[in-house]
Protein backbone atom coordinates (compact mmCIF):
# COMPACT_ATOMS: atom_id res chain seq x y z
CA UNK A 1 0.00 0.00 0.00
CA UNK A 2 2.87 2.39 0.77
CA UNK A 3 4.16 1.70 -2.63
CA UNK A 4 0.99 2.39 -4.20
CA UNK A 5 0.86 5.43 -2.38
CA UNK A 6 4.43 6.56 -3.08
CA UNK A 7 3.89 5.58 -6.82
CA UNK A 8 0.64 7.72 -6.83
CA UNK A 9 2.53 10.49 -5.23
CA UNK A 10 5.26 10.04 -8.19
CA UNK A 11 2.32 10.17 -10.53
CA UNK A 12 0.82 13.42 -8.80
CA UNK A 13 3.67 14.77 -8.91
CA UNK A 14 4.94 14.16 -12.88
CA UNK A 15 1.10 14.95 -13.83
CA UNK A 16 1.68 18.30 -11.82
CA UNK A 17 4.95 18.75 -13.73
CA UNK A 18 3.11 18.11 -16.67
CA UNK A 19 0.28 20.22 -16.08
CA UNK A 20 2.26 23.03 -14.52
CA UNK A 21 4.41 22.88 -18.54
CA UNK A 22 0.88 22.59 -20.21
CA UNK A 23 -0.37 25.93 -18.34
CA UNK A 24 3.02 26.98 -18.91
CA UNK A 25 2.86 26.64 -22.61
CA UNK A 26 -0.45 27.78 -22.67
CA UNK A 27 0.52 31.06 -20.65
CA UNK A 28 3.00 31.43 -23.17
CA UNK A 29 0.92 31.03 -25.91
CA UNK A 30 -2.11 33.58 -24.81
CA UNK A 31 0.66 36.04 -24.03
CA UNK A 32 2.27 35.91 -27.93
CA UNK A 33 -1.11 35.77 -29.38
CA UNK A 34 -2.15 39.02 -27.48
CA UNK A 35 1.61 40.20 -28.16
CA UNK A 36 0.10 39.83 -31.76
CA UNK A 37 -3.03 41.44 -31.68
CA UNK A 38 -1.83 44.51 -29.60
CA UNK A 39 0.94 44.79 -32.96
CA UNK A 40 -2.42 44.47 -34.99
CA UNK A 41 -4.18 46.94 -33.50
CA UNK A 42 -1.93 50.31 -33.19
CA UNK A 43 -1.68 49.40 -37.05
CA UNK A 44 -5.17 49.73 -37.84
CA UNK A 45 -5.04 52.56 -35.68
CA UNK A 46 -2.37 54.24 -37.46
CA UNK A 47 -3.81 54.16 -40.82
CA UNK A 48 -7.07 55.55 -39.75
CA UNK A 49 -4.85 58.82 -38.28
CA UNK A 50 -3.10 59.12 -41.75
CA UNK A 51 -6.11 59.06 -43.81
CA UNK A 52 -7.96 61.33 -41.16
CA UNK A 53 -5.26 63.84 -41.75
CA UNK A 54 -4.90 63.34 -45.29
CA UNK A 55 -8.83 64.43 -45.42
CA UNK A 56 -7.86 67.56 -43.08
CA UNK A 57 -5.47 68.93 -45.47
CA UNK A 58 -7.54 68.34 -48.46
CA UNK A 59 -10.48 70.46 -46.39
CA UNK A 60 -7.56 73.00 -45.60
CA UNK A 61 -6.91 73.61 -49.32
CA UNK A 62 -10.40 73.42 -51.03
CA UNK A 63 -11.10 76.13 -48.18
CA UNK A 64 -7.66 77.98 -49.29
CA UNK A 65 -9.06 77.69 -52.23
CA UNK A 66 -12.55 78.43 -52.32
CA UNK A 67 -11.58 81.61 -50.17
CA UNK A 68 -8.70 82.74 -53.19
CA UNK A 69 -11.73 82.55 -55.48
CA UNK A 70 -14.24 84.71 -53.51
CA UNK A 71 -11.93 86.84 -52.74
CA UNK A 72 -11.00 87.99 -56.20
CA UNK A 73 -6.70 87.30 -55.56
CA UNK A 74 -5.52 88.70 -58.64
CA UNK A 75 -8.78 88.57 -60.48
CA UNK A 76 -8.48 84.60 -60.29
CA UNK A 77 -12.17 84.56 -59.28
CA UNK A 78 -13.46 87.03 -61.35
CA UNK A 79 -12.02 85.89 -64.59
CA UNK A 80 -11.22 82.43 -64.91
CA UNK A 81 -13.76 80.67 -62.38
CA UNK A 82 -16.69 82.49 -63.29
CA UNK A 83 -16.99 81.74 -66.70
CA UNK A 84 -16.48 78.48 -65.61
CA UNK A 85 -19.03 78.12 -62.31
CA UNK A 86 -21.26 80.96 -62.83
CA UNK A 87 -23.91 78.33 -64.08
CA UNK A 88 -23.01 75.38 -61.70
CA UNK A 89 -25.15 75.11 -59.06
CA UNK A 90 -23.85 75.30 -55.30
CA UNK A 91 -20.23 75.64 -56.43
CA UNK A 92 -21.26 78.79 -57.49
CA UNK A 93 -21.67 80.47 -54.23
CA UNK A 94 -17.85 80.71 -54.04
CA UNK A 95 -17.90 83.10 -56.60
CA UNK A 96 -16.84 86.73 -56.43
CA UNK A 97 -19.69 89.11 -56.42
CA UNK A 98 -18.92 90.83 -59.47
CA UNK A 99 -21.15 93.66 -61.15
CA UNK A 100 -19.65 93.80 -64.33
CA UNK A 101 -20.58 90.32 -64.97
CA UNK A 102 -24.15 91.23 -63.54
CA UNK A 103 -24.19 93.52 -66.26
CA UNK A 104 -22.92 91.89 -68.80
CA UNK A 105 -25.58 89.07 -68.63
CA UNK A 106 -28.59 91.54 -68.31
CA UNK A 107 -27.65 92.64 -71.46
CA UNK A 108 -27.98 89.66 -73.34
CA UNK A 109 -30.89 88.17 -70.98
CA UNK A 110 -33.44 86.50 -73.66
CA UNK A 111 -35.83 84.28 -72.82
CA UNK A 112 -35.75 82.32 -75.95
CA UNK A 113 -33.06 82.04 -79.38
CA UNK A 114 -35.92 83.68 -80.89
CA UNK A 115 -35.56 86.83 -78.92
CA UNK A 116 -32.12 86.46 -79.90
CA UNK A 117 -32.25 86.05 -83.29
CA UNK A 118 -34.91 89.46 -83.55
CA UNK A 119 -32.37 91.16 -81.92
CA UNK A 120 -29.83 90.15 -84.23
CA UNK A 121 -32.03 91.22 -86.64
CA UNK A 122 -32.43 94.84 -85.56
CA UNK A 123 -28.68 95.14 -85.28
CA UNK A 124 -28.42 94.24 -88.75
CA UNK A 125 -30.89 96.48 -90.37
CA UNK A 126 -29.27 99.44 -88.37
CA UNK A 127 -26.24 98.94 -89.19
CA UNK A 128 -27.57 98.32 -92.60
CA UNK A 129 -29.00 101.73 -92.21
CA UNK A 130 -26.39 103.22 -91.17
CA UNK A 131 -24.20 101.73 -93.70
CA UNK A 132 -26.84 103.17 -95.92
CA UNK A 133 -26.55 106.81 -95.05
CA UNK A 134 -22.84 106.78 -94.72
CA UNK A 135 -22.83 105.67 -98.67
CA UNK A 136 -25.14 108.35 -99.10
CA UNK A 137 -23.30 110.74 -97.38
CA UNK A 138 -19.84 109.85 -99.21
CA UNK A 139 -21.84 109.98 -102.65
CA UNK A 140 -22.72 113.16 -101.75
CA UNK A 141 -19.43 114.01 -101.14
CA UNK A 142 -18.21 112.78 -104.51
CA UNK A 143 -20.72 115.10 -106.00
CA UNK A 144 -19.26 118.23 -103.97
CA UNK A 145 -15.93 117.37 -105.06
CA UNK A 146 -16.82 116.82 -108.73
CA UNK A 147 -18.41 120.43 -108.34
CA UNK A 148 -15.94 121.93 -106.44
CA UNK A 149 -13.84 120.76 -109.48
CA UNK A 150 -15.63 122.19 -112.06
CA UNK A 151 -16.41 125.34 -110.73
CA UNK A 152 -12.69 125.51 -109.93
CA UNK A 153 -11.85 124.53 -113.93
CA UNK A 154 -14.34 127.25 -114.72
CA UNK A 155 -12.47 129.90 -112.21
CA UNK A 156 -9.20 129.44 -114.10
CA UNK A 157 -10.48 129.57 -117.21
CA UNK A 158 -12.09 132.73 -116.60
CA UNK A 159 -8.74 133.77 -114.93
CA UNK A 160 -7.22 133.01 -117.82
CA UNK A 161 -9.39 135.00 -120.01
CA UNK A 162 -8.97 138.00 -118.42
CA UNK A 163 -5.30 137.26 -118.14
CA UNK A 164 -5.22 137.08 -121.82
CA UNK A 165 -7.62 140.21 -122.52
CA UNK A 166 -5.54 142.56 -120.20
CA UNK A 167 -2.50 141.39 -122.46
CA UNK A 168 -4.63 142.18 -125.51
CA UNK A 169 -5.31 145.30 -124.21
CA UNK A 170 -2.36 146.60 -122.96
CA UNK A 171 -0.56 145.52 -126.07
CA UNK A 172 -2.93 146.33 -129.15
CA UNK A 173 -5.85 148.47 -127.71
CA UNK A 174 -3.58 150.67 -126.11
CA UNK A 175 -0.37 149.97 -127.58
CA UNK A 176 1.75 153.06 -129.15
CA UNK A 177 0.64 151.49 -132.69
CA UNK A 178 -3.01 150.52 -132.22
CA UNK A 179 -6.10 151.71 -133.93
CA UNK A 180 -7.95 154.98 -132.55
CA UNK A 181 -10.18 153.62 -128.93
CA UNK A 182 -13.52 154.74 -130.33
CA UNK A 183 -13.10 151.74 -133.01
CA UNK A 184 -12.28 149.35 -130.32
CA UNK A 185 -15.65 150.30 -128.70
CA UNK A 186 -17.67 150.12 -131.54
CA UNK A 187 -16.62 146.37 -132.10
CA UNK A 188 -17.26 145.05 -128.06
CA UNK A 189 -20.33 146.64 -128.20
CA UNK A 190 -21.30 144.85 -131.45
CA UNK A 191 -20.09 141.71 -130.26
CA UNK A 192 -23.24 139.64 -128.63
CA UNK A 193 -22.15 138.66 -125.39
CA UNK A 194 -23.82 135.05 -125.79
CA UNK A 195 -21.53 134.17 -128.99
CA UNK A 196 -18.73 136.16 -127.34
CA UNK A 197 -18.75 133.37 -124.40
CA UNK A 198 -19.41 130.36 -127.67
CA UNK A 199 -16.41 131.22 -128.96
CA UNK A 200 -14.26 131.83 -125.99
CA UNK A 201 -15.39 128.10 -124.82
CA UNK A 202 -14.86 126.58 -128.02
CA UNK A 203 -11.46 128.55 -128.01
CA UNK A 204 -10.50 126.83 -124.73
CA UNK A 205 -11.94 123.61 -125.28
CA UNK A 206 -9.48 123.78 -128.33
CA UNK A 207 -6.68 124.07 -126.18
CA UNK A 208 -7.17 121.58 -123.71
CA UNK A 209 -7.89 118.88 -127.05
CA UNK A 210 -4.49 119.83 -128.07
CA UNK A 211 -2.95 119.65 -124.75
CA UNK A 212 -4.51 115.96 -124.37
CA UNK A 213 -3.20 115.29 -128.05
CA UNK A 214 0.53 116.28 -127.09
CA UNK A 215 0.55 114.25 -123.77
CA UNK A 216 -1.43 110.97 -125.90
CA UNK A 217 2.09 111.29 -128.96
CA UNK A 218 4.69 111.71 -126.19
CA UNK A 219 3.27 108.68 -124.16
CA UNK A 220 2.88 106.76 -127.53
CA UNK A 221 6.39 107.98 -128.48
CA UNK A 222 7.93 106.53 -125.40
CA UNK A 223 6.37 102.94 -126.19
CA UNK A 224 8.25 100.48 -128.28
CA UNK A 225 6.49 100.98 -131.80
CA UNK A 226 5.32 97.43 -132.11
CA UNK A 227 3.16 97.84 -128.69
CA UNK A 228 1.81 101.33 -129.87
CA UNK A 229 0.87 99.87 -133.90
CA UNK A 230 -0.74 96.96 -131.95
CA UNK A 231 -3.21 99.53 -129.64
CA UNK A 232 -3.37 101.49 -132.98
CA UNK A 233 -4.88 98.94 -134.98
CA UNK A 234 -7.80 98.40 -132.62
CA UNK A 235 -8.80 101.99 -132.87
CA UNK A 236 -10.28 101.56 -136.28
CA UNK A 237 -13.66 103.19 -134.86
CA UNK A 238 -11.50 106.63 -134.70
CA UNK A 239 -8.96 106.61 -136.85
CA UNK A 240 -8.91 110.66 -137.09
CA UNK A 241 -7.48 110.22 -133.48
CA UNK A 242 -4.50 108.37 -134.09
CA UNK A 243 -3.83 110.39 -137.07
CA UNK A 244 -3.87 113.29 -134.40
CA UNK A 245 -1.48 111.52 -132.09
CA UNK A 246 0.61 110.94 -134.90
CA UNK A 247 0.83 114.16 -136.38
CA UNK A 248 1.71 115.53 -132.92
CA UNK A 249 4.56 113.31 -132.56
CA UNK A 250 8.21 113.36 -134.38
CA UNK A 251 8.88 111.70 -137.91
CA UNK A 252 10.60 108.95 -136.96
CA UNK A 253 8.44 107.70 -134.52
CA UNK A 254 5.18 108.40 -136.29
CA UNK A 255 7.39 106.19 -138.82
CA UNK A 256 8.19 103.43 -137.11
CA UNK A 257 4.80 102.99 -135.67
CA UNK A 258 3.13 103.07 -138.74
CA UNK A 259 5.80 100.87 -140.63
CA UNK A 260 4.41 98.25 -137.69
CA UNK A 261 0.88 98.98 -138.04
CA UNK A 262 -1.69 96.69 -140.58
CA UNK A 263 -0.88 98.13 -144.03
CA UNK A 264 -4.37 98.47 -143.96
CA UNK A 265 -4.61 100.65 -141.25
CA UNK A 266 -1.89 102.50 -141.87
CA UNK A 267 -2.85 103.65 -145.32
CA UNK A 268 -5.98 105.26 -144.23
CA UNK A 269 -4.54 106.68 -141.50
CA UNK A 270 -2.16 108.19 -144.36
CA UNK A 271 -4.66 109.47 -145.92
CA UNK A 272 -6.49 111.37 -142.55
CA UNK A 273 -2.85 112.97 -142.56
CA UNK A 274 -2.47 114.04 -145.89
CA UNK A 275 -2.35 118.09 -145.94
CA UNK A 276 -4.63 118.22 -148.46
CA UNK A 277 -7.34 116.50 -146.03
CA UNK A 278 -6.96 118.84 -143.43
Amino acid sequence: MAEEKKLSKKEQKAREKAEQKRNKKDAKKKGEENLDDEDEEPGTGGKAIVALVAIVIIAIWLAIFALVIKMDVGGFGSTVMTPLLKNVPVLNKILPESEEYAKEDSKYNYDTVADAVARIKELEAELKKAQDKADANQSQIADLQSAQQELQTYKDDQANFEKIKKEFDEEVVFGDNAPDINEYKKYYESIDSDNAAAIYKEVVEQQQADAEIKSYAQTYSQMKPKQAAAIFDTMTDNLSLVAKILNAMDSTSRGNILGAMNADTAAQVTKIMEPSSK
